[in-house]
């Protein structure tokens, strides 16, 4: 999409006349449940039609939607979940982590801790190598949080690989190619680095250390933080909040660090970190457009912090407006482009007068967001046939030893035991609805389950007589698993389809089937 930043402010009505105008920022007293306050879009000086646009947008984009939240002046106008996704499930937030990371640097820097340009070796004399490089002596803090270490290729993977080591002596074993300043490279192995100096200066984790100073203020309660080996917070991914605490986190910053009246952080570090501070990547998208203290900036003039597969926190000063996205997107440039050509429009800058109409269809419309699901039966003649039966499982990478399978007339349920456990762990689904577990729940079908097990929703169906496919969703951790059972006597096949090998062209999913006898 090729839009100039003039031709946003001029779509969006920013130069019209209205019946009164809004102002340009509101700095809103947070009611005592936590949660932001809600008004309708067009006392916010925004066109419910817009909203509208943008729900049928994503439905014809083919991409897969979470969440969405949009904020105006500090008021939610408008909100949404793709069942099974839910308001009160937290979401990974894979980069989008990073932003919160650069925002405890903010907080050290502001008590007098630390400086941007401190050298990162004066905190790790002990794991630096013995002769270390000129480059590597010349990287600060700053080169870490705008991604200009002078490292050639992102460093993550090389400690991701090494499970066993020292991820901060890791770091700093990895070549420095290049004079920091120098070379952008996108960098994540460089935000475990900030989150690493956090608990070197502070003794604490990451996490416990946002506690008081972000987390308790802006109410965000419940999340988690993926740690390491080192037993650190991951910093550059592993977060996970609400769809509510990403908006809160947007106005937060929207406000320039002040929250209920108290400025937490400093508007100066706000504007430095949000600002672009080096060229990112060539082209003419959203990843070209300079890059600040783990923030990207965006085509139309504004930032965000954002996370693989569509984990966004659009910040829009000139509109007064916040935007929260979660999905699993595998283009997210079109995902961005959706909310752009739909949602900037709305953005009037009067108020407008209020249309019930158009609101309730508004709302009858979020009400019936939902992942699609298979249909072909809910029912086969070998329920009862292979209900509540037993299936020795061949020996395989997961360890399953033992599945079963409970078919009833209104859901459904999966068996399983690993390791001759003699009880079986349950995944329930609903027959062509979803089906959502109240606790997390082990991925059983993978060797290296995700240290933060997740909720999981699932729905089934049976794709002829004896094919049954069932679609889980880890609902706290964005993918999927496809699993199909194909009966033939006293014989069960199980294979497998994860959801970014079924969306991506070079990813595919190598896992061998499971072969059980009855």
């Amino acid at each position: 999409m090729k839009t100039s930043r003039r031709h946003f402010l001029q779509s969006s009505a920013f130069g019209a006349v209205g019946m009164s105008f809004l102002p340009r920022t509101v700095l809103f007293s947070q009611k005592s449940t936590g949660k932001l306050p809600r008004q309708s879009p067009e006392s916010q000086g925004v066109d419910s039609a817009g909203i509208r646009a943008f729900l049928k947008a994503t439905k014809a984009s083919g991409l897969e939607w979470h969440s969405f939240m949009l904020v105006r002046h500090g008021n939610v106008v408008a909100e949404g979940w793709w069942n099974p996704f839910k308001p009160d499930f937290k979401h990974t937030l894979y980069s989008l982590s990073k932003s919160f990371t650069s925002t405890a640097i903010g907080f050290l820097v502001q008590e007098g801790k630390l400086s941007v340009n401190d050298p990162v070796l004066r905190f790790f004399p002990e794991e630096a190598p013995q002769n270390p490089s000129d480059n590597l002596k010349a990287m600060t803090i700053k080169h870490l949080l705008t991604m200009n270490t002078g490292q050639s290729t992102d460093t993550i993977p090389v400690m991701r690989a090494n499970m066993d080591k020292n991820w901060v002596k890791l770091f700093l074993e990895q070549p420095v190619e290049h004079v920091p300043s120098t070379f952008f490279v996108y960098n994540t192995g460089a935000t475990y680095m900030l989150g690493a100096i956090v608990t070197k200066v502070t003794g604490q984790l990451l996490e416990d250390y946002l506690k008081p100073r972000l987390f308790d203020p802006l109410g965000i309660s419940d999340y988690d933080w993926e740690k390491s080996p080192q037993g650190l917070n991951t910093a550059g991914y592993g977060l996970r909040v609400t769809t509510e605490d990403i908006a809160k986190f947007g106005q937060f910053y929207l406000q320039k660090g002040q929250w209920q009246g108290k400025q937490l952080l400093a508007a100066e570090w706000v504007a430095e970190a949000t600002s672009k501070q080096t060229t990112s990547r060539e082209g003419d998208n959203d990843w070209s457009q300079g890059y600040g203290y783990q923030f990207w900036r965006c085509k139309p003039g504004f930032y965000r912090g954002d996370g693989a597969y569509g984990q966004f926190c659009m910040v829009m000063p000139e509109y007064g407006a916040v935007l929260a996205m979660t999905c699993e997107s595998f283009d997210l440039q079109k995902s961005m482009n959706v909310a752009y050509e739909t949602l900037l429009p709305a953005l009037k800058k009067a108020v407008l007068p209020e249309n019930p109409s158009e609101w309730q269809a508004l709302k009858s419309e979020i009400a019936q967001l939902a992942l699609p699901v298979a249909k072909g039966s809910k029912t086969s003649v070998l329920h009862a046939k292979y209900s509540d039966k037993v299936f020795k499982i061949e020996p395989n990478p997961f360890n399953i030893t033992r599945l079963g399978l409970g078919l009833f007339d209104d859901a459904g349920v999966i068996r399983v035991a690993q390791n001759n456990e003699t009880g079986f762990h349950k995944i329930g689904f609903g027959w062509e609805e979803w089906k959502s577990s109240k606790v997390p729940v082990k991925n059983y079908f993978v060797t290296n389950p995700n240290p933060m097990p997740s909720k999981i929703a699932a729905t089934g169906t049976w794709l002829n007589e004896n094919t049954l496919q069932v679609h889980c969703k880890f609902i706290d951790a964005i993918h999927g698993d496809k699993l199909t059972f194909v009966f033939e006597g006293d014989k069960v096949t199980v294979s497998m389809l994860n959801s970014i090998s079924e969306n991506s062209k070079n990813n595919p999913d190598k896992r061998e089937k499971l072969i059980g006898t009855m």
